[in-house]
């Protein structure tokens, strides 16, 4: 069953089960300091599973496009993905385990057709330190769908020490059957919902993947191992504990949080393990092939080079589309991490010249009907990033030679009269030129090894690799902290490009009042140097006219060149004035007014230009939805000469 079809089986399934549809929002969180990307389907629920009540009612179901950085270095085997596609559904204190479960099984079993024999499932083993017991409830609900499947379920508890001994139903502890967005209860922020899940495992066969030359040949396997014969196809979460005071307490609601990745599900649909071989990465990957004149799933490092091209542009792509554009800060610097990655596998797969925007054609043609996403920007983003980068790469390489040239300027004659490479030293300075390689030039680690090694340069890779990451690490660590203070506000800093956007947002909002009606209010904004994202109350998408007569409305104000005024005044009085303001029940006693001539009248806490006529040219690259009720518009500032 390809994708497509999954996908509305899905949602069909669910809305016959009274589910409201509800919109996959952007990749970018809106007004989120805690995270980058939107990591989970359940990212714009977490109001609702708070206890907010829903628009839509208590059932609710979504294809969610997702994006999980951590998973960058994972990319190049057959199942990690840094974007992919997150089937979901929630119940908002309406049913539980009993309706989940079932359901789940049956849209796996019925609707897609996999083999129950086939699956296998996991459960929480409890945290009695914490009041939290085992959840033998989920267990007993698995033994009865098998049983009524007619398959007799064994429950396992540590298989991890001891296989699966012919186990169905596994019990695991927190890091494995525990989700939140913070991972085990331990690492749950203050206010972070969470709660024990149950997982379903698509079993590949052993006889496939396990074999007496396997470096997991001696180890227990059992649905949780990495040999790769299991595959993790759908998480039911049920969220009902809540972190409060330092403690892990119970909500006075019970919520389910099901998400299940679409690339997984095609797979075992497939029955192949491998997620790049589906309907959603397959067209991909032959569009690489014919670039690169290279084959895939020949030699191991050619096929994980075009896992990690087909992955990073897939990725790229949507980023662009949703205004995370490269750049060294925020959501650009990943944007530009995985489009310089992807260059980099291109090079070693022999690819010269640019290829990116060509193969991200590939994507939005994939995704043009799902997502309304079109070739557009895209392309010719990617294509100038790119060739920023391979001059840089280029450089790069040029690096590493000299390095080569200085440290192991010959050879040495061994006792029988042979050549001997010189033993490259590891010092706390190579490591940091490599690193340093790393993150000015995006050269990664082994492509550095790869040059090294063409040399016959003897240097100790493990204790190189030990100290790099030793470094990354610490480099993360400072960055998570400078980036802790971000988007309050809605505004990643306060620099002159990201001040020109702010102030560009508030004539875009006085347009779209002016166009749409005045019933239009602001629901959240994110900006930074590169472009705005703004939400606005607005029942349906709006037309080609009324976007084109929003962008004259801001470029007449921006060609007139009008002073920004700023003024101090109590509320009621902003209020009487007929200053508008996006969440008045925030706003202090005194306020401060920001007036654009008679067009714009604003409660706000800046920054704004002083006038105008320096903002340049305004432009919506995209008009979307956000939410029941919600649009989203994507807008960038361009030169006059643009």
């Amino acid at each position: 069953m390809d994708s497509s079809a999954i996908r509305k089986k899905f949602l069909d399934f669910y809305a016959n089960k009274g589910h409201a549809i509800v919109s996959s929002c952007g990749l970018i969180p809106d007004n989120d300091p805690t995270t980058l990307f939107v990591s989970a389907g359940m990212q714009q629920m977490v109001p609702y599973l708070l206890g907010e009540t829903h628009p839509l009612g208590r059932r609710v179901a979504n294809t969610q496009r997702c994006l999980r950085t951590q998973d960058i270095d994972e990319v190049g085997d057959n199942r990690h993905t840094t974007f992919f596609e997150m089937l979901g559904n929630w119940s908002l204190n309406d049913y539980f385990k009993e309706e989940q479960l079932a359901w789940v099984f049956e849209f796996l079993i019925k609707e897609i057709g996999l083999d129950p024999k086939k699956l296998c499932v996991t459960v929480f083993r409890g945290m009695p330190e914490s009041g939290i017991a085992r959840d033998d409830e989920s267990a007993g609900i698995w033994k009865k769908l098998f049983s009524a499947a007619g398959i007799e379920a064994k429950d396992v508890d540590f298989a991890e020490r001891d296989g699966m001994r012919d186990g169905r139903i596994f019990y695991y502890d927190e890091t494995k059957n525990w989700w939140s967005r913070s991972g085990t209860p331990g690492g749950m922020p203050e206010g972070e919902p969470g709660g024990p899940d149950s997982e379903i495992f698509f079993d590949f066969g052993a006889e496939k993947l396990i074999h007496e030359h396997s470096r997991f040949a001696n180890q227990p396997c059992h649905p949780n191992c990495d040999c790769g014969r299991f595959l993790e196809i759908g998480n039911s979460v049920f969220m009902e504990y809540v972190k409060r005071s330092g403690r892990i307490e119970k909500m006075p609601t019970r919520n389910v949080d099901f998400g299940g990745g679409l690339e997984r599900m095609a797979a075992a649909s497939l029955n192949d393990s491998d997620v790049f071989k589906t309907d959603l990465l397959k067209p991909i990957i032959e569009k690489i092939e014919a670039v690169s004149k290279k084959t895939y799933g020949g030699d191991e490092k050619t096929t994980a080079a075009m896992r990690v091209i087909a992955d990073h542009i897939r990725a790229a792509t949507f980023m662009v589309v949703d205004g995370a554009l490269p750049s060294n800060k925020a959501q650009g610097y990943f944007t530009r991490r995985l489009i310089r990655r992807a260059v980099v596998k291109g090079h070693q797969l022999g690819i010269d010249g640019n290829f990116l925007a060509d193969i991200s054609k590939t994507v939005c043609d994939l995704y043009e009907s799902t997502y309304g996403i079109s070739r557009g920007m895209v392309g010719d983003e990617l294509d100038r990033e790119e060739s920023r980068f391979r001059k840089t790469l280029a450089d790069g390489l040029k690096d590493i030679k000299l390095l080569k040239t200085v440290l192991v300027p010959g050879t040495m004659k061994n006792e029988d009269g042979y050549d001997i490479p010189v033993k490259l030293t590891i010092t706390e300075s190579i490591v940091n030129f490599f690193f340093n390689l790393y993150q000015s030039k995006g050269m990664p680690l082994e492509l550095v090894f790869e040059e090294l090694d063409a040399d016959g340069v003897d240097y100790d890779k493990e204790t190189i690799r030990k100290k790099f990451q030793e470094k990354l690490k610490q480099h993360q660590e400072q960055s998570r902290t400078t980036s802790a203070g971000m988007f309050k506000g809605g505004l990643a800093d306060a620099g002159i490009e990201t001040t020109k956007l702010h102030t560009a947002a508030h004539l875009m909002l006085a347009a779209l009042r002016k166009v749409l009606g005045d019933g239009v209010s602001q629901k959240g904004s994110n900006i930074n140097a590169e472009r705005l994202r703004f939400d606005f109350s607005y029942p349906q998408k709006l037309t080609q006219e009324q976007i084109k007569r929003v962008e004259d409305l801001v470029n007449e104000q921006i060609e007139k060149n009008v002073p920004v005024d700023k003024i101090q005044m109590a509320l009621e009085d902003a209020k009487k004035s007929g200053a508008t303001g996006a969440f008045e029940d925030k706003y202090a006693t005194q306020v401060t007014v920001y007036g654009i001539g008679d067009f714009s009248r604003e409660i706000c806490g800046g920054p704004h230009v002083e006038n105008t006529g320096v903002l340049g040219t305004f432009k919506i690259i995209k008009e979307e939805s956000a939410g029941a009720g919600i649009r989203r518009i994507k807008a960038v500032l361009l030169k006059k000469a643009d």
